[in-house]
């Protein structure tokens, strides 16, 4: 019984942290907590996912595909507070404005958004809006699967930069965000991943595992690059990765369903 209400405390800090869903219970914290929670960062974007893809088959049949896809990006957007998107931008400014580690840290942890920051945020959802748009101009329910798919595996990728990476403190450590670190065991990765096999269940098409490749090959550039300026990575480099990977996963969908 013990065992089960850990489990929920685990899985309720994950839904806390990165989504705006109020949890009905209160949610005690500690970073070995937050450690533990991250085999259900995941789960998470599953259920956003879900989300997202009602919003979308919904908004289609009561206004047009533009329209549902853009109402789409803000239930994404109100649904987790833009979490995500906030590292996006922040790793914009920091790696286009800053030189040296210590510079790009700084700039990191600034609430401002630079130029770097808003050209790059204007052109993901860019990316976004018209990948989808593909997608659903060739197969709209399938598109459906896709969007659900690419929030869970985009969240897995981005999870298992803590398996393959270090994380680099910030300098100013009393203004560092809550974050899961350090790795757990191949049980905890293997349980995050299963939520990218309950997603694929609902679009069992083998070909979409050259998007998850492609998409965890954007994890691994980005990775490299955030190693050799600043050692590893941050919370906000965990964001950025999640961004690209369901951006990239999007296109790959593209790639296979118009070539192969």
């Amino acid at each position: 019984m013990k065992a089960i209400k850990n489990e929920l405390v685990y899985f309720a800090t994950a839904l806390m942290f990165f989504t705006r869903i109020p949890v009905p219970f209160k949610v005690p914290y500690s970073s070995e907590i937050m450690n533990r929670s991250q085999k259900y960062f995941a789960w998470i974007g599953l259920l956003v996912g879900l989300v997202n893809a009602g919003v979308l088959y919904i908004s289609y049949h009561l206004f047009n595909l533009d329209i549902a896809i853009i109402l789409m990006m803000i239930s994404s957007v109100l649904l987790t507070g833009a979490f995500h998107e906030d590292g996006f931008t922040d790793v914009c400014d920091s790696f286009g404005g800053g030189y040296g580690k210590e510079k790009i840290l700084t700039i990191m942890k600034d609430s401002r958004v630079g130029a770097y920051g808003a050209v790059g945020i204007i052109l993901l959802f860019a990316l976004k809006f018209f990948s989808i748009q593909a997608l659903a101009n060739i197969n709209l329910l399938n598109t459906l699967g896709v969007v659900i798919l690419a929030h869970a595996a985009s969240r897995f990728i981005s999870g298992t930069m803590i398996y393959t990476h270090q994380y680099v403190t910030d300098i100013d450590v009393s203004k560092s965000k809550p974050l899961a670190n350090k790795p757990l065991d191949k049980t905890a990765l293997f349980i995050s991943f299963i939520s990218v096999a309950v997603s694929f269940l609902l679009i069992p098409d083998w070909r979409l595992i050259f998007a998850f490749v492609l998409a965890y090959s954007g994890k691994i550039c980005m990775g490299w690059y955030f190693k050799k300026h600043i050692g590893g990575y941050t919370g906000d480099c965990l964001g950025s990765v999640q961004q690209v990977s369901e951006v990239l996963f999007y296109l790959g969908t593209i790639i296979v369903w118009k070539f192969i």
